[in-house]
């Protein structure tokens, strides 16, 4: 059974930036087959994709987040990362990784969450 576990959230002020980190463990066949993804749910929203890294190294980007976040991965250790930079209480939710074998923003295993708090 795939298990995601995130950490690294925590509350900051404007402009600051935080990195947050999932790890994996189950998998059935090696990570760097799987595309990964952080999604986030903002208060009163539904949950959003905010960065993909598929199995061929592909990104996508929230445009939102686009110069501001990056997405990258560590196949050795079964560790997806999210580097957010100059972040603003817009960002404020609770973020979730993700893991699938298709492409895009998967959801097929989703973690528990972390929250992630930007206060003005």
């Amino acid at each position: 059974q795939v298990h995601l576990v995130e950490s690294g959230g925590d509350s900051v002020r404007t402009g600051g930036s935080l990195r947050l980190s999932c790890v994996g463990s189950g998998f059935t066949r090696p990570y760097s087959s799987y595309s990964l993804a952080w999604f986030r749910k903002l208060p009163g929203k539904g949950r959003e994709c905010v960065a993909n890294l598929d199995r061929f190294g592909g990104s996508y980007y929230k445009a939102s987040v686009k110069g501001r976040f990056s997405i990258s991965r560590d196949n050795a250790a079964n560790t997806l990362y999210l580097q957010m930079d100059n972040l603003n209480p817009e960002d404020t939710g609770i973020y979730y990784c993700a893991a699938g074998p298709g492409n895009g923003c998967i959801t097929d295993y989703l973690g528990q969450g972390t929250q992630v708090t930007i206060s003005s």
